[in-house]
């Protein structure tokens, strides 16, 4: 199993000693910015593709890696459809370490959380006519893909969190922000169903991938 999510803290690319940290700087800005008003247009994808090929692709580093082959599987079609522009939001909006939203009243500092509501112990992953929603971005690889490996063991997938659900998976990347992070509403509805009562279990994509490849 690709642990991902470890690499972007073990990652070249944030060692001052090995970059330059004006192309540092600049792509965390980028990315920053174009998360900002939470939609991705196809030439911003286009613009952030060009942008990684002149300044950063000559780099070994493999968060600058995962950013640049997933934007360019999105844009083999020349296209960012309203999936992908999603799926590149949280991308750019773990990688800036910034979120999408909007300040709201009363909030005045960020504190890394790392409470994220598992269900303990673990529960048994039946695929077989079991509906599974994912939240947040799949370090595996893009949704589509991940949800293709679900139906293919009779899994369901499900458009949004209701009592029906029986998983949401939360992908492991970026998800040490996950209340800031637009796919945190997901979570915290998940909770509150599962508090009332509903059959759902909350878990982590490691396990997921687990009962997928052992």
């Amino acid at each position: 199993m690709t642990d991902i999510h470890d690499e972007f803290e073990r990652s070249k690319y944030f060692n001052r000693s090995r970059i330059d940290r004006r192309s540092a700087d600049a792509l965390v800005g980028l990315a920053a910015g174009l998360a900002a008003d939470g939609v991705v247009s196809t030439a911003e994808g286009l613009f952030l593709r060009d942008w990684l090929e002149t300044n950063l692709a000559h780099l070994d580093d493999p968060v600058i890696n995962l950013l640049y082959s997933r934007l360019s599987n999105m844009l083999l079609d020349g296209v960012l459809d309203a999936d992908e522009s999603l799926e590149l939001i949280g991308l750019l909006q773990g990688f800036s370490g910034l979120s999408t939203e909007k300040p709201k009243a009363g909030d005045h500092t960020f504190t890394p959380p790392n409470d994220l509501p598992f269900n303990h112990p673990e529960p048994a992953i039946t695929w077989d006519g079991s509906l599974f929603v994912f939240t947040g971005i799949m370090a595996y690889g893009p949704r589509k893909d991940c949800q293709v490996l679900v139906e293919e063991r009779g899994g369901i997938i499900g458009g949004g969190v209701s009592k029906n659900i029986h998983y949401l998976v939360v992908g492991s990347i970026g998800n040490d922000q996950w209340r800031h992070s637009t796919y945190g509403t997901k979570i915290i509805k998940a909770v509150e169903l599962r508090e009332a009562g509903a059959p759902i279990a909350i878990i982590g994509e490691q396990q997921w991938q687990r009962a997928l490849f052992g």
